[in-house]
Parts: C-alpha cells; sequence; structure tokens
C-alpha cells in the first residue's frame, strides 16, 4: 500500500510538474509573437528610413518619403497587430477556410469559390490605375517582409492562433487585397437572402405572405407558383440557415447586409464655420474588429482614419482638407434566376434559344481532419450555380432545377480599389468626386466634405433590368425568358444629394430618377428618418452634437408602434394584487407608457418593448407561415404597422386560423405581452422594474480561432452589454435566434467625426483594441471607450504623435544596414505564386 501511495503522488507531481512546464512553453512560444514596437529593422525594398510611431492607444503613424515606403509601412503594420485575421479574410475570399477549420467551413469555401472572389480578384489587378498598383505590390512587400523577419527570427509564427492550425503562411499577393475587397462588397448586400425569403412566403401563405416584407409604394408580385407551376415548399433544415457559424462570422460574411450611416454639415450649419463629417460603418462584433486604425503620410498629403487589415485604403478618414465616408447603398445589386436542367444531361441548361452548356470547371476543396472534397462548378449566361444548401434555397427549387445568380460583383471590371485610393489622395472634393466616377462594387453612398462645402452621391455599378421583368429582382425568375434577364450593368448617375447645407444616409437609396427602381431595400427608413429629423432639429451643429447624434440611442420603431399596438391596453382597470401576472402587465405598461424610446442597457423597457413585439410577430405569422415562422428572426416594423393600421385589409393577420374564436389585434396583442412577460420571469425573476435591457442584449465578441474552443472563450471573448438595437442610430442588432435571441450580433465597429474647423480635434475609436495578439495589452483597450461613447483623438501634428510615442518602429534600408547587424530579412519575389510557402515561423 505505501509503494502505491508514493508512486501515486510521484505520478501526481509529474503531471503537475509536466502541466507547469507545458504551459510555460505556451507562454512563452506566445509571447515570442508579440511584436517589438521599439524595434529597427533593416528591410530590402524600401527607398529611405520609415518610422511607425505607436500612439498610446496603438494606432501607427506611418512616416515616409515616398507613397511606395508608406504603404510598404501599412502592410508590415497590418501584420505586425493583425496577422491571423488577414490570413482568415484571404481564405475566406479563396474559398479556403476548410483547411484550417474543417468541415464546418465547407459551406462557406463551396460559396466563395462559386462566386469566384480570388479568380475575379487576379483579373481586376492589372486594370487598376497605375497609382493602387504600385501601392498594393507596396502593401504586398511589407506584409511579406514582416513574415520573413518572424520566420528569420523565430518569433512565434506570428500570433499565436498559428500554432493551432497545420498550414503555414503563404507570402501575400497583390491580388489578395482586392480578393478581400470583393468578400466585402459581397457581405454589404442583402439581396440572395431576401429574394429566397419572398419566395418562401409566397408559397406558404399565396394571398398575404408579401405583407411582411413588402414596403409602402411596392409593386405586387406575381405568386410564385405562377412562375414555376411544380414549385413546392419545402421543410428547411438547420443546414439550410444561411451564413456561417458564429465563431466564423469572423469578419465577413458574404449577404450578411452589412450597412454603415453617415451624415455631414457645411460651412452654414456648423458654429465654427467649417464642414463636420461623421461615419460609422459596420460589421460582425468580433475580436478582433474588423476595422484598424492608421495615419499615413502620403506625399499627397497626410491620411488618417479606419482601414480593413489587407488592403492599403482607408473607408473612411480625413486629411487636412478633405473628410469622406462611405456606406453601402441598399440597391437590387444580384437576383436569383432558377435555370431548369436538361433532363439525362447534368451539363446542359435551357436558355432563350434552347438547350446550351454549362462552363464547367472542377476544384478540390482541402478539408482539415476529413476527406478533400471535389466540387463541380457550372456557370450560365446568368452567372454561378449556386449550392442549393445555401440559403435555403433547396425549399424553394423545383425538382430538375437549379438556381443561378446575377451579382454585380462577378466581373473583373471592377476599380473601387482605385477609387477608394483616388479619394484618399484627393486634395479637394472636385478630385475626389472625379475619383469615385470608377467606382464598381459595392454600389456605396459616398460623403464628402472640405473647406467649400459637403456633399453625397450614389456610385457604383447598377443592374440594368427590363420593364417587363417578371418581379423587378425580388423573387427568383425563369432563367431562360430573355426579359428576366439583365441587359448589362451601368455605372451610378446620380448628382449631389446634399441640400441646405446636409447630407445623410444610411445606405438608402435616393428618389427615382428614372423608369426603373434601384431597389426596393426600405429595412432602413426608420434609421434615416430619425438621422433627418436630428440633424434638421438644429440649425448650427458641432463635432459634439454630431457625436451625440451618432451614439443615439432612441427607437423610431418602438416610437411609432408602441401606442398603436397598446392602443387599448393602456390604464385599464383597477390596479391588480401584487405579485399577480395581471399586475405583472400593469406594471410593464406603465412603464412603456412613460418611455421615451431609449433603448438603454440600464433600463427594462427596451427589453419588453423587444420581447413582446418579437413574441406579438411570431404569433401573427406562426398560424400561416408554420416552420418558415422559425427562420423569420428580425422584427419586421412595416408589417407591424400594417396589420395595426389595417392597410389593405392586413389586420386578418390577427385571426388565428387554427382557432374557432375570432381574434382581435387587441387580443393577440395582449396575450403576446403576457407571453413575453412570462418568458422573462423566468429568465430574470419576477420584478419587472429590476429587468435590464443589457442583461440580454449582451454582445459576446468572439475570437474566430480560440473564442470557440471551451473554457479558453471565457479568456480570450470579450463580454459586454450594449445600449442600442435595429433601428437605433448606434445600431445593434440582434441574433434573433438561439437562446440568446437578443444578443447582438453586428455594431458600428468603426466611429468617425472628422472637424475641418479644427482637424486634430477629430476623433475615431474601434469596438476592439488594433493588435489581434490576446496577450497585447491592445488587445481589448478601446473596447470599453467604445461601450461607452468615448473616442480617441485623430491628429496629424507629427510632434504630438512622436510627443505621446508608446514605441517607435524603424525600418531601414538594408544596403544601409551596420556590418554587424544581423542579416537583413529577404523579401519574396512579388510574382511569387499563392500557395508559395513562407515558412513556419
Amino acid at each position: 500500500m505505501l509503494t502505491l501511495f508514493r508512486w501515486t503522488l510521484r505520478l501526481t507531481v509529474g503531471l503537475i510538474i509536466g502541466l507547469c512546464l507545458a504551459g510555460v512553453l505556451v507562454w512563452y512560444f506566445a509571447m515570442r509573437s508579440l511584436p517589438d514596437y521599439n524595434a529597427r529593422h533593416y528591410v530590402s525594398g524600401i527607398g529611405a528610413p520609415v518610422e511607425i510611431v505607436r500612439s498610446t492607444e496603438n494606432v501607427p503613424h506611418i512616416f515616409a518619403e515616398s507613397d511606395y515606403d508608406a504603404f510598404f509601412a501599412l502592410g508590415l503594420a497590418h501584420a505586425q497587430d493583425r496577422l491571423f485575421q488577414m490570413t482568415v479574410l484571404r481564405r475566406a475570399a479563396q474559398g479556403r477556410l476548410a483547411e484550417i477549420y474543417g468541415e464546418r467551413a465547407f459551406a462557406a469555401d463551396d460559396l466563395a469559390r462559386r462566386m469566384g472572389f480570388a479568380r475575379y480578384a487576379r483579373a481586376a489587378f492589372p486594370l487598376q490605375d497605375d497609382a493602387t498598383r504600385a501601392a498594393l505590390t507596396a502593401y504586398a512587400d511589407g506584409v511579406n517582409q514582416w513574415v520573413a523577419i518572424v520566420n528569420r527570427d523565430a518569433l512565434g509564427r506570428g500570433a499565436p492562433e498559428f500554432f493551432l492550425v497545420p498550414d503555414e503562411i503563404a507570402y501575400w499577393q497583390p491580388a489578395d487585397s482586392l480578393a478581400i475587397l470583393k468578400l466585402y462588397a459581397a457581405a454589404t448586400s442583402r439581396q440572395l437572402p431576401a429574394e429566397v425569403l419572398r419566395a418562401q412566403l409566397s408559397l406558404a401563405a399565396p394571398e398575404r405572405g408579401q405583407d411582411l416584407v413588402a414596403g409602402l409604394g411596392e409593386p405586387a408580385l406575381p405568386p410564385y407558383a405562377s412562375l414555376f407551376p411544380d414549385a413546392r415548399l419545402a421543410a428547411a433544415t438547420a443546414a439550410d440557415a444561411p451564413g456561417w457559424p458564429l465563431d466564423l462570422a469572423g469578419y465577413l460574411r458574404p449577404f450578411s447586409g452589412l450597412s454603415a450611416s453617415g451624415f455631414a454639415a457645411g460651412e452654414t450649419r456648423t458654429a465654427a464655420g467649417e464642414a463636420l463629417l461623421a461615419s460609422d460603418p459596420q460589421a460582425a462584433l468580433t475580436l478582433p474588429s474588423l476595422w484598424y486604425l492608421a495615419r499615413l503620410g502620403l506625399t499627397s498629403g497626410d491620411v488618417i482614419g479606419a482601414t480593413i487589415p489587407g488592403m492599403p485604403v482607408m473607408f473612411t478618414g480625413r486629411s487636412a482638407r478633405l473628410a469622406w465616408g462611405t456606406a453601402p447603398a441598399q440597391i437590387d445589386d444580384a437576383d436569383l434566376h432558377i435555370e431548369e436542367i436538361q433532363p439525362g444531361d447534368r451539363d446542359r441548361y435551357r436558355g432563350p434559344q434552347g438547350w446550351r452548356d454549362f462552363a464547367v470547371r472542377r476544384e478540390i476543396i482541402r478539408v482539415r481532419d476529413g476527406t478533400d472534397r471535389a466540387i463541380t462548378l457550372r456557370e450560365t449566361e446568368n452567372g454561378p450555380l449556386l449550392s442549393a444548401a445555401a440559403f435555403g434555397l433547396n425549399s424553394v427549387i423545383p425538382v430538375g432545377y437549379a438556381a443561378s445568380l446575377s451579382w454585380t460583383g462577378a466581373t473583373a471590371e471592377d476599380r473601387t480599389m482605385s477609387a477608394l485610393m483616388g479619394v484618399m489622395t484627393a486634395p479637394d472634393r472636385a478630385s475626389a468626386a472625379q475619383a469615385v466616377q470608377g467606382w464598381g462594387t459595392p454600389a456605396a453612398r459616398v460623403m464628402l466634405a472640405d473647406d467649400e462645402g459637403v456633399s453625397e452621391r450614389l456610385v457604383g455599378r447598377v443592374p440594368q433590368r427590363r420593364p417587363e421583368h417578371a418581379t423587378l429582382g425580388r423573387m427568383p425568375t425563369p432563367g431562360w425568358v430573355a426579359q428576366n434577364r439583365w441587359e448589362g450593368v451601368e455605372q451610378a448617375n446620380d448628382e449631389d444629394n446634399s441640400a441646405g447645407g446636409l447630407a445623410y444616409t444610411t445606405g438608402m437609396l435616393p428618389p427615382l430618377q428614372g423608369e426603373m427602381p434601384l431597389g426596393f431595400d426600405g429595412g432602413d427608413a426608420l434609421r434615416e428618418d430619425r438621422l433627418r429629423r436630428l440633424l434638421d432639429g438644429r440649425e448650427i451643429h458641432s463635432r459634439d452634437s454630431f457625436i451625440d447624434t451618432q451614439l443615439d440611442i432612441v427607437s423610431p420603431a418602438a416610437r411609432s408602434l408602441l401606442p398603436l399596438i397598446g392602443a387599448d391596453l393602456w390604464f385599464t382597470g383597477e390596479p391588480a394584487a401584487p405579485g399577480t401576472p395581471e399586475r405583472q402587465r400593469q406594471d410593464a405598461l406603465r412603464l412603456l407608457a412613460e418611455w421615451d424610446g431609449a433603448m438603454s442597457e440600464h433600463l427594462p423597457e427596451p427589453l419588453i418593448y423587444a420581447a413582446w413585439l418579437t413574441a406579438l410577430q411570431d404569433r401573427l405569422i406562426r398560424d400561416d407561415l408554420g416552420p418558415l415562422a422559425d427562420g423569420i428572426t428580425t422584427l419586421q416594423p412595416g408589417f407591424l404597422e400594417r396589420v395595426y393600421r389595417n392597410r389593405n385589409n392586413a389586420a386578418s393577420w390577427c385571426d388565428i386560423r387554427q382557432s374557432a374564436a375570432v381574434e382581435t389585434c387587441s387580443t393577440l396583442a395582449r396575450q403576446s405581452l403576457d407571453a413575453a412577460i412570462l418568458d422573462l420571469t423566468d429568465r430574470y425573476g419576477p420584478n419587472v422594474t429590476s429587468w435590464r435591457w443589457g442583461d440580454a442584449h449582451e454582445a459576446i465578441q468572439i475570437h474566430p480561432a480560440l473564442g470557440p474552443i471551451p473554457r479558453l472563450g471565457w479568456i480570450f471573448n470579450l463580454r459586454q452589454s450594449l445600449s442600442g438595437g435595429d433601428t437605433t442610430l448606434a445600431r445593434a442588432p440582434a441574433l434573433g435566434r438561439g437562446p440568446q435571441p437578443f444578443q447582438p450580433a453586428t455594431g458600428s465597429g468603426y466611429r468617425g467625426v472628422y472637424d475641418l474647423a479644427d482637424p486634430d480635434s477629430s476623433v475615431f475609436v474601434i469596438a476592439s483594441g488594433q493588435s489581434g495578439h490576446p496577450f497585447s495589452r491592445h488587445y481589448d483597450d478601446l473596447a470599453t471607450r467604445w461601450r461607452r461613447g468615448e473616442y480617441v483623438t485623430m491628429s496629424l501634428d507629427p510632434d504630438l504623435a512622436r510627443a505621446a510615442a508608446a514605441g517607435v518602429t524603424r525600418l531601414v534600408p538594408a544596403s544601409g544596414a551596420n556590418p554587424a547587424a544581423p542579416e537583413p530579412a529577404a523579401a519574396p519575389a512579388r510574382d511569387a505564386a499563392p500557395e508559395q510557402s513562407a515558412g513556419s515561423g
């Protein structure tokens, strides 16, 4: 027995020592990958010394003597802080996520291969202007130089995440940046899932299904069954749900509908007599954020603003005289076509003149810890065939047919990167307006401000549909019918939309200027109306008033819907006994009656409102739509408004068809409120006044590699309660499904306010820290400021940048190296193949 005890003790002690040693080794190699911001690097390629001055918030201020050297240094800085994020973005665009994430990423890779992001990017590179090609090349050289330094000095593979993936790091190519831009363009569109939903609604409820999504004044849609008599609404499965797993939603998910808002005031509408501009593009709330703050010293002038790691351009920012912001425009930029497959020959489909061959190519998707899978990619004249399992397509495709997609981004003729570069280097609005004329995809609303005023215009590629188009692009149509095909794609021809010294946008479309509408997406109409009211409500604006507007958390949907839905419920009956369900309802109604609509995380009213209207919408549609109701996870304010105003007899939704009684809308409103209160009581206790919106509206910013790992997620993910909601200007829409349906899924990952009267008092912030390294003190140091509505100063003063420097990285041309210094890291050839490895680090 004593011998057994001794051996057990020895094994236990040995195990503890082994675990401690393993922990020390993990910590050592992880810390090795933290960049030294005070290092000096002798590098190949640059023509003169470069300084990367890191501010207290780790914003790199890059000082260089040439544009090539500046973009080289930006690539190196991006790689220092976000190398893993960059490689994930590149893999997502190339369709190579399954190589590191396994089978769960196969669907994402399949979609990216079919969409051809990387293929079109390679073809688009020669079409960019000279300055943009040079910037892309310099940027790639800078990224590769850092990878070479990591390999040479064994700096922990550049990021701890790379110890968890099997592949080595491939050299960066200039076309990789263009591929990520294609991925971003696809992520801004919401048209593909919207078309599928309309078709599903038409099949499930032919008479009234479109009430759920139709906008005011929108033409009626033909029944989907009239287009495809054999179509039957198939049962959806979990695999059919659109999108990637949340932990892979990572940074850019195609057709997720990313949006933004922006607004500007000219000199006649500002206190200081110079223009103001605010911009807040949105993205998935992850760690790190999609956005990265940077300052570049260019020969055309210094610029500072928001970049996306992997691209050498600023989507929004300012120079000394010009400020700009971009918001994806909600045009209908994609159409689904249902293609008839020739019986007995899967490689032929029906065209307007008869059967014809698909363009076919075959590719291999490597799957980590699984079997590599060969896929056959077929393409029609309308566009590529999509997998029937994507976006629930198999629920609306008849047997013997397939779905193809026309998308404005499916072309190499795309000079959006050049347009962004042109805006970033423009000296004034006129030059910037000239640069955006070549904008491709995504179509965008571009805001510009300089010392002479402000402007806003629609730019980008717009599809040309025939007036006879069966659905005007709102629902899948027969692909072999010529009138349903695009006549082509043209550049938007939109004049300045600013008026009265103000300009603003949430991506909504301008008034129609031709025979054909650009789209029918009115999802942000309430937000745009709220923005207009706030801007018009003040004659004179300041930087602080712009910040207040950007952080506005009042829900226009709540303000308009609650008086309507609760009209017959307010202040009815005697006070009920404390602790009863009736008293809970009365307390909830009393709170809502006195509420101003502010979706504050500290209040119970936003939670009661969201739970009530979610339950109400589900009761309205459940008996008509059946299981399809499970997929409608976002609140539809327009639908609720139509029902409770009984527009076009929409109040008929209130009668539950499966019950003998005839329910009224007031009855359904009361029943839904009771059901919502019962659910909230189970979650948060019986005291209505103690409930808090922030308890349910808690964002979980997930690290895409370490966050999903059990227990590690509590260390590397960030949880923080947020104010705001679906229709607030400080937008934080809920996920809408799962055990935490009110969890925010996306948000304004970047906020910036630019004051041209005092440019160095301009401010910006992102939703995480600058570094993607989980052990860096800059991993999430800006997240708390972002949550509290605070900003950091965006100054172009070089003396101020150096005075507050937290570190200065010096890049020295290798030809000027000290003989005693280590051998310089060799930069890889610029024309290296994408598969070429940069070493294991």
